[in-house]
C-alpha cells in the first residue's frame, strides 16, 4: 500500500511540476522588455543637469524599461562635462542645453554633437534682490548675468525688454557688453558662473538667473521676478533645451526610444503641471 501511495504522490507531483512550467514559460513571452529577447535591459547612460531636465527623464524611465532601455540619468552641475562626456561616449546623449550654447561649444572645442529634438524652454528672469523693483534701482547698481556667451546673450537682450539698456541694432542673436550703446544707470553688469548666480543673489541689485538654476534655488519666476523672456519671443524659438548626442548616433534606437516618449501629451502634461510656466514645453 506505502508504494503505491508514493507512486501516485510522485506522478501529481510530476503534473503540477509541468503545469507550472507551461505557465511561466507562457508568462515570460507576455513581460519580456528586452530588445535582445533576454532579461537583461539595454544600458543607456544620459547626462542632465537637476532641475527641470533630470526630473523630466526620472518621470519617462519607466517608459523607456518597457522599451526595453535601462536608463541611466547621470547628474551634472555644469554645462561643460556633459558635453565632454557625451563626445567621449561616456554619455550615450544629454538633456541640458540649447543650440546656440552647443554650437559655440562645438566650435570652442572642436566636438561634434547634434541637437536632436527639442523638449522645453526655460524663460530667463531678472530676479530681485537688494532692489525690489525697476525703478528703485540706483546709478551704478550691480546686474548680475550668466556668463557664457550664448546665455549672457539672452540676458543683455532681457535687460533691453525691460529697459535698462540699448543694444546695438546690428548686434545680433550673441550679443556681448561691448554691443550695449546705451546704459542710462550706468549699471554694473557683472558675468558669472550661471550656476552661482542665486548664490550671489543678496550680494548684487538684481541678476538674471537660468530658469533651471532658479528653480534650484527655490525662486519663483511669478513672485521674485521684475522681467521674464516672453515664450513667444525669439528667445523662446532659439533658446529651447534639446536632446544631444554626438554626430554619427543620430538613428541610436536608444536615443530614438527617448524622443518617441518624450513628444507625448504624458510629458507636456506633466511639464505643465510639475513647473507651473517656469518650464515651457515646445514639441
Amino acid at each position: 500500500m506505502m508504494r503505491k501511495i508514493v507512486s501516485v504522490s510522485l506522478a501529481v507531483l510530476f503534473a503540477i511540476s509541468l503545469t507550472l512550467l507551461a505557465a511561466c514559460a507562457a508568462d515570460g513571452g507576455d513581460n519580456d522588455r528586452s530588445v535582445s529577447g533576454d532579461d537583461e535591459l539595454v544600458p543607456f547612460v544620459v547626462g542632465a543637469t537637476p532641475v527641470p531636465h533630470s526630473e523630466v527623464l526620472e518621470f519617462v524611465s519607466d517608459r523607456m524599461a518597457e522599451k526595453g532601455f535601462d536608463m541611466q540619468i547621470r547628474v551634472f552641475t555644469d554645462f561643460v562635462l556633459p558635453n565632454l562626456a557625451t563626445e567621449s561616449g561616456e554619455l550615450d546623449a544629454n538633456y541640458f542645453q540649447h543650440v546656440p550654447y552647443m554650437d559655440n561649444f562645438n566650435y570652442q572645442h572642436g566636438t561634434s554633437m547634434v541637437a536632436l529634438f527639442p523638449v522645453h524652454f526655460e524663460p530667463l528672469g531678472l530676479y530681485r534682490s537688494r532692489t525690489q523693483t525697476i525703478a528703485e534701482l540706483q546709478d551704478g547698481a550691480i546686474i548680475a548675468v550668466p556668463h557664457d556667451a550664448t546665455n549672457a546673450a539672452r540676458a543683455f537682450r532681457l535687460l533691453e525688454a525691460a529697459g535698462l539698456i540699448r543694444l546695438d541694432p546690428d548686434a545680433g542673436i550673441l550679443a556681448t557688453r561691448l554691443d550695449i550703446v546705451y546704459n542710462p544707470l550706468n549699471l554694473d553688469i557683472r558675468e558669472l558662473e550661471a550656476a552661482q548666480l542665486p548664490h550671489i543673489l543678496p550680494d548684487v541689485d538684481m541678476a538674471v538667473i537660468n530658469g533651471n538654476f532658479a528653480l534650484q534655488a527655490g525662486l519663483s519666476i511669478d513672485e521674485d521676478a521684475v522681467a521674464i523672456e516672453d515664450r513667444d519671443s525669439i528667445s523662446a524659438q532659439t533658446y529651447a533645451n534639446y536632446i544631444v548626442v554626438r554626430e554619427g548616433n543620430e538613428n541610436d534606437e536608444r536615443v530614438l526610444a527617448l524622443i518617441d516618449i518624450l513628444s507625448s501629451d504624458e510629458v507636456r502634461d506633466f511639464i505643465n503641471e510639475r513647473f507651473e510656466g517656469r518650464v515651457v514645453p515646445v514639441f
